[in-house]
């Protein structure tokens, strides 16, 4: 029984588990690049071709960066336009800036004005950020389709020398690989700069003599024994009196 109640005692002074850290990134683009595509080939190794309009979906799951277990939360957002050379930015957008750790900028291939839009949200990016802007990262998508190109991998490599990040070209349709080097990458550098979650703390100790005295139910005293014996004799006393005087 005293094996048991030690245990319990352990048990219940240990402290409960960190929960695994978060990383959060948004992956901002014009309409059709292939945003979607991205995210959910990384998270899933699955690629779905078709997908309906982009309403801003957040997409999470649990993974493995250099041995320790992490939620990566990615937001999807919704395709920017452009128009009279300015772009139009959704609050959504903007909110997801400011929310995430890291900002994927995408761009297509086959797309020259989705090109073109980069140079302009990474500014949109500097300027939501402030001070602590969030690390970026440039894809350029769809490089299996050599027959549409309209943005060669060159150009795509001199943008992002001139904006400071990191590049890649990849294929959501034919490359996994590709896809969860990029975005495997910027997780570790995420988490090389973030300090690790830490446990709640403990709840105050007790000591293993209050642990087991507060379930139960405190006993009654004792009756005393030479007490008894007294009352007893004073009966006894009172009985041969009155059998005396009778």
């Amino acid at each position: 029984m005293r094996l048991i109640q030690n245990m319990t005692s352990i048990a219940e002074s240990a402290p409960p588990p960190a929960p695994p850290r978060a990383i959060r990134m948004a992956v901002i683009g014009g309409s059709g690049v292939g945003k979607t595509a991205l995210v959910v080939r990384f998270l899933t190794r699955r690629f779905i071709g078709d997908y309906e309009r982009n309403a801003g979906n957040l997409y999470s799951r649990e993974v493995q960066v250099d041995g320790e277990q992490v939620t990566i939360q990615v937001q999807d957002t919704p395709g920017v336009e452009m128009t009279d050379n300015a772009i139009n930015l959704p609050d959504h957008v903007t909110c997801s800036i400011q929310w995430a750790d890291a900002v994927v900028l995408v761009y297509s291939t086959t797309d020259r004005r989705s090109f073109d839009l980069i140079e302009q949200l990474h500014r949109q990016v500097a300027r939501s950020g402030g001070a602590n802007m969030p690390p970026v990262i440039l894809l350029a998508n769809k490089s299996d389709l050599l027959h549409l190109r309209r943005v060669d991998p060159q150009q795509g490599q001199l943008l992002a020398s001139a904006l400071g990040c990191s590049f890649y070209e990849v294929s959501a349709s034919e490359d996994y690989s590709q896809v969860h080097q990029a975005f495997h990458r910027l997780c570790r550098q995420l988490a090389q700069q973030q300090p690790p979650a830490t446990p709640p703390p403990p709840p105050p100790a007790t000591s293993s003599t209050e642990k087991r005295r507060s379930p139960l139910i405190p006993r009654p005293k004792s009756p005393n024994m030479q007490d008894l014996k007294r009352r007893f004799r004073q009966a006894l006393s009172a009985k041969v009196r009155t059998v005396t005087s009778v």
